[in-house]
């Protein structure tokens, strides 16, 4: 009987703690399922929080306001989601990483490199971008041609950056001496700026911000590269659900699907390594000793037309260099290289003054600009216009119909670029209305007047001083 009412007592006890258990994880369960998930609760907010830093590859000042490569993709990854974003500055590489392990930001697009030590510590998407690692060395002084060749002060990098990463795996594989300076900060810019002014002697920088940079840092040279192609991609945080990360798969995976990530990528970078050693030097010394006399037209015309001035000067730039009495074997002349049929039908009587000249060329271009299609918005509307200014909206129209019978979208410069060539070749120009013309031109045309663009932006918006006043100081050499 004791046993049997042991037993009794036992069971109901048994059976009164699973039901209590039972209950507790059912409460669990149901609370957990009422949570909202991570990307639940930015929709429901509205605010995507984003860590980044400013490099001319990922985030920096632009004619209207913020820009860059890393900036427009995530704007189209908020608007997705049907949220805002905030963006956050980390002073450091490490202080950014690590906002975003913590989970203190949604998450970072920075350009970062997916690294293995990186992917112990954050979760990151797919890929969207690809570059190599190259060493920077300063135009001028010895170009190392190996590892071998680096002294123990001259390699300088970001700490804890994925360059450092990449020397430490090379250190350890093949080059046991080898040996840099960590620097604090979040970007390359800085170092690639005290390299091109003689501070130190070599670098490591990804292929985009390479291009990007020498621009404006005319003596930054690539030595070589230091290994194959890495994949950059957003970090998030392993605490907490992979909602958000699932929705940036999702959305990338779309991006790359239906063209827009191609097109991103080619607005920010297919022009950056168009201009070489030459063409900028050139340009910036352009800069200092003809610009300043032509500004007030170029501004006076701006005024009048509503078109950026600097859109125009660059145009300028590529048309004449600047300079009032260009002419050329065909008869345009002056400083918007005008032909004397444009003129006339512009208004202008003397060609050769650069006031008459600079509103001349400007009219013309909205001109161009009303013949392209409504539908077409910028940036292409804006890349095509200029194609139409240098080659003739004939031979645009030409260009358009070739790209459409080829299969592709004829409002978009990227698909019209690739097809503008075809008309020096006989089986195509002899297919369309206008016959023969030097395609491949405005292709290179548009290239040059968006670089020499970005570059007056970065003049009139830069906080950096020292480098712009460098740039326009009397040559040394």
């Amino acid at each position: 009987m004791g046993i049997d009412a042991g037993k009794r007592r036992f069971d109901a006890a048994s059976i009164a703690t699973f039901l209590l258990l039972a209950g507790a994880l059912g409460l669990f369960v149901l609370l957990r399922q009422g949570a909202p998930s991570v990307a639940e609760r930015v929709q429901q907010s509205g605010i995507l929080v984003v860590a980044t830093r400013r490099s001319p590859s990922t985030y920096h000042d632009g004619a209207k306001g913020p820009d860059g490569f890393e900036y427009a993709l995530v704007q189209e990854f908020a608007q997705h989601l049907g949220a805002k974003v905030r963006f956050i500055f980390p002073d450091t590489l490490e202080a950014l990483l690590d906002a975003t392990a913590r989970g203190s930001v949604h998450l970072a697009a920075a350009g970062l490199t997916i690294t293995q030590p990186r992917e112990r510590l954050l979760a990151f998407s797919l890929p969207y971008r690809f570059v190599t690692e190259q060493l920077i060395y300063r135009r001028g002084a010895d170009k190392p041609r190996s590892l071998d060749e680096v002294g123990p002060n001259d390699l300088h990098v970001v700490a804890e950056s994925s360059h450092e990463d990449t020397l430490r795996r090379l250190k350890e594989t093949g080059f046991p001496t080898l040996s840099w300076q960590r620097q604090a900060g979040n970007s390359t810019e800085r170092l690639l700026s005290a390299l091109d002014q003689g501070l130190l002697r070599l670098t490591v920088a990804d292929s985009d911000e390479a291009a990007l940079s020498r621009r404006v840092f005319t003596h930054v040279a690539t030595a070589f590269e230091l290994g194959e192609p890495q994949a950059i991609a957003w970090a998030f945080s392993r605490i907490g659900d992979d909602s958000l990360l699932d929705a940036a798969n999702d959305f990338l995976q779309l991006i790359e699907k239906d063209g827009r990530l191609r097109r991103l990528s080619a607005r920010y970078f297919d022009h950056a390594d168009r201009l070489n050693f030459v063409d900028t030097r050139d340009f910036w010394r352009h800069m200092r000793d003809r610009l300043p006399a032509l500004m007030p037209h170029f501004e006076d015309a701006a005024e009048k037309t509503g078109i950026d001035w600097r859109l125009l000067a660059a145009i300028g730039y590529q048309e004449s260099h600047w300079r009032p009495d260009a002419v050329s074997p065909t008869g345009v002349r002056g400083i918007m290289m005008l032909t004397r049929a444009t003129a006339e039908q512009m208004g202008i009587k003397d060609r050769n003054d650069p006031k008459q000249s600079i509103i001349g060329g400007a009219k013309y271009l909205q001109v161009v600009e009303k013949k392209i299609p409504a539908r077409i918005k910028r940036p292409n509307r804006l890349w095509l216009t200029l194609a139409g200014y240098n080659i003739g909206f004939g031979h645009l129209e030409d260009a358009r119909i070739l790209t459409e019978r080829d299969g592709a979208d004829p409002d978009l410069w990227l698909e019209v670029k690739q097809r503008l060539p075809w008309l020096s070749q006989e089986k195509h120009y002899k297919t369309v209305r206008h016959g023969a013309a030097r395609g491949r031109e405005p292709v290179n045309y548009v290239d040059n007047i968006r670089n020499y663009y970005d570059l007056l932006v970065w003049y009139t918006t830069t906080s950096d001083r020292k480098t712009r006043d460098r740039l326009l100081a009397p040559d040394k050499e």
